[in-house]
C-alpha cells in the first residue's frame, strides 16, 4: 500500500488534475479514498468506477453513478450497484437474472422493485443461496410462498423477513400449516445423522459451527426460530412458549421483546444466565415490580441492565449508582429527569448519583456550575465537557485533580486555546488530553507541536490543517504510516508538494 498516495486520495484540496492522475493509476486502496471525495464529479466518477470494482457501490450510493454511464453486460457488478439503489433498469434486472455467475444472482436478489417475472425465475434458482437472499427481501406475497419451500435455509431467511405476513412467521415458529422442509445445507453435503465439528480442518468448509442435522434439520429449526423471535412483525403469541426452552440463544432474543405478557418477563428473570437477565433488566416493557427485582440481581450485567433501562423509578437507580459499575454514561433515566429531578439528583449526598446528573450536556447554568464546583473527582470528569464553563472552572478542576480531569478539560468546547496550549505543558502528561486537544481546530501551533512528540497523538496531530507546511511535508517520510497518511490528507498540504507527489 502507497500511504502517501492513500492520503492524498482524501485530501479536500487535491487539485481536480492530481484527482484525474491517481484515478488512472489507482489500486482498491486508492480508489477507495477517491469514491468519498466530495468534489468527485461524474465524470471522474465513471473513470473511478470503471478502474475499481470495489469502489462502484459507494459511487453508486452517493448518486455519482447513473445508468447512462453503466454497460450491464461489460460491468455487470456497476449495473447490480444501481440496482441496488433503485437507479437502474428494468431490462438489466432481467438479463442479469440469467447471470452464469451465482453471486451476481444472489446480488440481484436483493436489489428493490425487480419486475416480477424476474422474482419468479430468481425464487426457482439452482443455487439455493439465490433464493435465500431473495428470501429475506421479498415482498409479503413471495415470502408466503417460500416460507413453503422445501430448504429448510429458505424458510430460515423468510424468518428474519419484516414484512412476511404474521401468520406466516407464526406457522414457522410453529410448524403447523407448512409442509416439512426436505433439505438444510447440512444434508445437502453429508451423510446423516452428522454434527459439523467446530474445529473442522477442511478449508473449504463453510457449514456454520455446530451445525448439524439427524433428518429434522435441527440446527436450522433452530436459527428460523432466532430468526422469528428476533423479527418484529412475529405475533407475540407465537414465541412467548419459548421462555423456558432449554437454548439460552432463544431466551435471549424473547428478552429484548418490548411485547410480552408480564408472566412471560417473570419467567424471562429466572433464566440461569446473566445475559437473558441483563437483557431483560433493560427492557422498558416490563413492569415496575419486576425492575426492582432485578435491581438485587447478583449479577453486575443485570444491575447495570436496569440502570439502562429508560424506566426505572429514580430512587431504584440512585441505590444501584454506586454499586452496579455503571461509569461515566448518559443513561436514559438521567436524560429525560424532570427539572425537579434535576435538583434532587443534584443535592444527592452519594457522588455516584451526582456524577450520573454530570454527563449530561443540558444542565441549568446554576447546577452545571455548582457541579463544576464538586469535591470529587469522578464528578468534575463528568461535567469537565459541559459547555458553558468559566476557564477559571476549567483551570480550577486541573489545579485540583491533575491527571484525573485534563483529558475531559481537554474535551470542553469552551476550553481555549491558551488552556490546551497549558494542558500540554502538565505534569505528568495525559496521553488521552493530548488525542483531545490535536483534533481540536482552534488548538495553537506550540500544543499541535506538542502532540506531534506524543505517539497516540502524532497520527491525529499529522493531519491537522494548522500544522506548518514544511513540517507537513516532513511528516510525509515518518516511520509511522499513520503519520504518513495523515499527512497526505492534510489540506496545508502545499499544492506543489500534492502535484510532485502524484504518478
Amino acid at each position: 500500500m502507497d500511504h502517501v498516495l492513500c492520503g492524498l486520495a482524501f485530501n479536500p484540496a487535491l487539485p481536480s488534475e492530481v484527482v484525474d492522475r491517481l484515478i488512472a493509476t489507482a489500486d482498491e486502496d486508492i480508489a477507495a479514498g477517491l469514491a468519498e471525495r466530495a468534489d468527485l464529479t461524474r465524470a471522474q466518477a465513471a473513470a473511478l468506477a470503471s478502474r475499481s470494482e470495489q469502489s462502484i457501490a459507494r459511487l453508486a450510493e452517493r448518486g455519482l453513478l447513473k445508468a447512462d454511464d453503466v454497460d450491464p453486460v461489460a460491468r455487470p457488478l456497476a449495473a447490480l450497484a444501481l440496482l441496488a439503489e433503485g437507479a437502474g433498469r428494468p431490462e438489466w434486472a432481467r438479463l442479469l437474472a440469467a447471470d452464469p455467475i451465482a453471486g451476481h444472482r444472489e446480488k440481484l436478489a436483493a436489489c428493490p422493485g425487480l419486475p416480477p417475472e424476474v422474482t419468479e425465475t430468481l425464487a426457482a434458482d439452482a443455487d439455493i443461496r439465490v433464493v435465500v437472499e431473495l428470501a429475506l427481501w421479498a415482498t409479503p406475497d413471495m415470502a408466503a410462498r417460500l416460507a413453503e419451500h422445501p430448504h429448510a435455509e429458505v424458510r430460515s431467511a423468510v424468518a428474519c423477513n419484516e414484512v412476511t405476513p404474521p401468520t406466516v412467521l407464526a406457522a414457522l415458529v410453529g410448524g403447523e400449516g407448512l409442509p416439512p422442509a426436505r433439505r438444510c445445507l447440512v444434508c445437502d453435503r453429508e451423510e446423516i445423522p452428522f454434527t459439523h465439528d467446530p474445529e473442522c480442518p477442511r478449508l473449504d468448509c463453510d457449514l456454520p459451527p455446530g451445525a448439524s442435522c439427524d433428518g429434522s434439520h435441527e440446527s436450522t429449526v433452530h436459527q428460523t426460530h432466532l430468526n422469528a423471535l428476533g423479527n418484529p412483525a412475529t405475533p407475540a403469541a407465537a414465541v412467548v412458549g419459548f421462555a423456558g426452552h432449554s437454548s439460552m440463544l432463544l431466551r435471549w432474543s424473547l428478552a429484548a421483546r418490548p411485547d410480552l405478557p408480564s408472566a412471560t418477563y417473570e419467567r424471562l428473570a429466572g433464566s440461569p444466565e446473566p445475559g437473558v437477565r441483563a437483557t431483560l433488566a433493560a427492557n422498558p416493557a416490563i413492569d415496575d415490580d419486576l425492575i426492582r427485582v432485578l435491581s438485587i440481581d447478583p449479577g453486575h450485567d443485570v444491575r447495570r441492565g436496569v440502570a439502562r433501562n429508560p424506566r426505572v423509578p429514580l430512587e431504584v437507580l440512585t441505590r444501584l449508582a454506586g454499586t452496579a459499575g455503571i461509569g461515566p454514561v448518559l443513561l436514559p433515566r438521567i436524560a429525560t429527569a424532570s427539572p425537579a429531578e434535576v435538583e434532587e439528583l443534584a443535592a444527592s449526598p452519594d457522588p455516584a448519583v451526582r456524577m450520573l446528573l454530570a454527563e449530561r450536556r443540558d444542565l441549568p447554568p446554576e447546577i452545571r456550575d455548582a457541579l463544576a464546583a464538586d469535591p470529587d473527582a469522578k464528578v468534575l470528569k463528568s461535567i469537565a465537557p459541559h459547555p458553558g464553563l468559566s476557564e477559571a472552572r476549567l483551570r480550577a478542576m486541573v489545579d485540583r485533580h491533575g491527571v484525573r480531569v485534563v483529558a475531559r478539560v481537554a474535551r470542553n468546547p469552551d476550553a481555549s486555546p491558551a488552556l490546551l496550549e497549558d494542558l500540554t505543558r502538565h505534569r505528568p502528561p495525559v496521553s488521552k488530553a493530548f488525542r483531545e486537544i490535536a483534533r481540536r481546530r482552534d488548538v495553537t501551533a506550540p500544543a499541535l507541536l506538542a502532540c506531534l512528540l506524543e505517539r497516540q497523538a502524532r497520527p491525529i496531530a499529522a493531519g491537522h490543517p494548522g500544522l506548518p507546511p514544511q513540517l507537513i511535508v516532513e511528516l510525509l517520510a515518518d516511520d509511522d504510516w499513520q503519520v504518513v497518511q495523515a499527512a497526505a490528507a492534510n489540506p496545508s498540504l502545499p499544492t506543489a508538494v500534492m502535484l510532485k507527489l502524484a504518478p
